[in-house]
Formats: structure tokens, sequence, C-alpha cells
């Protein structure tokens, strides 16, 4: 049914794949909003893996401020992690000959 070429691309795109999702197993991005002040770590699965708060910016009658702060360093290192995934989807799809839309 299926010719030995496309088994041959499937076996590729399934080695491919896995070598991926170990690359992406041991990446850490690094994300810092308001001058340093907050610092997010995720790993190649988006999760958060560390936080980092300088002291100074947690005070207690601007909480808000703070939480912007996490949510902003948050959300950058998320879309560091997306290019990084997009850039690793693009050498696979180079690799094995392919163009998905």
């Amino acid at each position: 049914m299926f010719g030995k070429d496309f088994m041959k691309k499937l076996q590729q795109a399934q080695s491919a794949i896995s070598e991926m999702q170990e690359k992406l197993d041991e990446i850490r991005v690094e994300f810092s909003a308001g001058g340093g002040m907050v610092t997010a770590v995720l790993n190649g699965k988006k999760e958060l893996v560390d936080l980092k708060i300088d002291p100074q910016v947690v005070n207690p009658e601007d909480v808000e401020m703070l939480q912007d702060l996490i949510i902003a360093a948050i959300n950058g290192a998320s879309m560091q992690i997306e290019q990084q995934i997009q850039q690793q989807m693009g050498n696979i799809q180079g690799t094995l000959g392919i163009n998905i839309a």
C-alpha cells in the first residue's frame, strides 16, 4: 500500500520528532520584566520552572504592579519558547523535505 520511500520518511519523521522532544526537555528560557525586577524561567514544555522576584518590587501598597510584572515575565518567556519550537519544527520540515502549511 505504501512505498518504501514513504515508510522511510515516516521513520525519519518519528526520529526527528523524538529528537525535538528531547531538545525541548533541555531548553530553559529566561525572561525579565521591570528592568530585571521579575524573572521567569520556562522549560521547552512551557512549564514555569523558576520565578525570581527582587524584594524591592514587593510593595503591599502596589500588588497590581507586581502581578503585572509576573505576567509580563511569564508571557515573554512563553513567546521565546514558542519561537524556539517553531524553529525546531522548521528544521524538521527542512530535514524531511516537507512543507506543512
